[in-house]
């Protein structure tokens, strides 16, 4: 992508586990590995997978709510994990969030004029008629009237209240927003509205996204790109159009598999993957998602797979490699013998459990 606005390179975030009466560190929960990504100009990196794969902690890490273990966050050419408190105050007015709880990220105690205005006396934009004139723009954008500026979060829809908090974020004019699912709390009727508000303001302020959500078909309506992560690592990455076309990896594909569709040409079969998520404090060896994976092979147990990329199309398994390289190149052909093969494994692992099983 050219000129990138945001650039994470192998970002990595371990929470440490501590243990006895002087809380000395016994281990680490590995959130994040080697995370890597960057985000364009005006566009969306739509950032997805199963809940506790490591989203938010992405999200956060960037914004540095969370202080990284190591890694490079480079935003507009600047080393973010490297300003000083002050300069980072004043990046951070470039740099917002919008959280997924609206009902958790709103102080109750504060008027929604409190709560707009705070980021702007932080910031020192303006005199008192300029930061009204500034709150009032923000709710307007986001359909809010400016009446409400003296009610309380208490007195707003679950709706309304994320558009408050999606103002609060305007008003300060960033440049790039970390939405960390922010529809997943509303209610369905709400969603596509906050969802469409979302896409308008991108394109009349020329905003730039990182979108975190487990939603695949809200991740492909807003994304530009995609990345797909499962146990802390990003599995697989491409343009948004084109991994939802071929997917490449064994968990992509049942990701989407569990999606339902109207179009038959889009229809998969139910991919139902064994086993749980493995714990993050004691990931697998080798590839991360072998224990559940229908192609997993010796190689996948022993080795990490490193990461192939094909016309920006990026995925990290031994297999799809292998298939890659068998088709030339051709991302079509491999994403299609990938879901054959997947395909094949799930039948006959289901003839053999019927044979096995007891008749009656």
């Amino acid at each position: 992508m050219s000129d990138p606005l945001l650039v994470v390179d192998q970002l990595t975030m371990h929470f440490p586990v501590r243990k006895g009466l002087l809380r000395r560190v016994v281990g680490a929960v590995r959130a994040v590995d080697n995370v890597s990504f960057s985000i364009a100009r005006g566009q969306t990196l739509g950032l997805v997978g199963e809940s506790g794969c490591g989203k938010t902690t992405v999200g956060r890490s960037i914004l540095r709510l969370l202080p990284p273990t190591a890694g490079s966050v480079h935003f507009d050419g600047l080393d973010v994990l490297a300003q000083s408190p002050r300069a980072l105050r004043a990046m951070r007015r470039r740099m917002q969030i919008v959280f997924q709880d609206p009902y958790g990220s709103l102080n109750p105690r504060l008027s929604v004029r409190s709560i707009l205005e705070e980021g702007l006396i932080v910031h020192r934009m303006g005199d008192a008629a300029e930061r009204l004139h500034r709150m009032t723009t923000a709710l307007d954008r986001t359909g809010m009237q400016a009446g409400c500026l003296d009610r309380y979060p208490h007195e707003f829809s679950g709706g309304q209240r994320q558009r408050i908090a999606i103002a609060r974020a305007l008003v300060l004019e960033p440049d790039f927003l970390v939405l960390d699912e922010p529809i997943s709390a509303l209610d369905v009727s709400i969603q596509a509205q906050v969802v469409n508000l979302l896409v308008t303001l991108r394109e009349d302020l020329g905003l730039t996204y990182l979108f975190i959500s487990h939603d695949l078909s809200v991740i492909e309506y807003v994304s530009d790109h995609v990345a797909v992560m499962y146990l802390g690592r990003i599995v697989e990455q491409s343009p948004a159009e084109r991994l939802y076309a071929e997917p490449l990896h064994p968990y992509t594909l049942a990701l989407f598999s569990a999606v339902p569709s109207i179009d038959p040409a889009r229809r998969r079969g139910r991919i139902v993957l064994p086993g749980d998520v493995p714990s993050p404090s004691r990931p697998p060896s080798g590839c991360r998602f072998h224990p559940r994976c229908p192609l997993a092979e010796t190689i996948c147990r022993d080795i990490d797979p490193p990461g192939v990329t094909v016309d920006g199309h990026l995925v990290h398994c031994h297999v799809a490699a292998r298939e890659l390289d068998r088709a030339g190149g051709n991302a079509s052909s491999a994403a299609l013998r990938m879901a054959e093969l997947v395909a094949k494994t799930l039948d006959k692992s289901a003839s053999e459990d019927s044979l096995a099983s007891p008749s009656h």
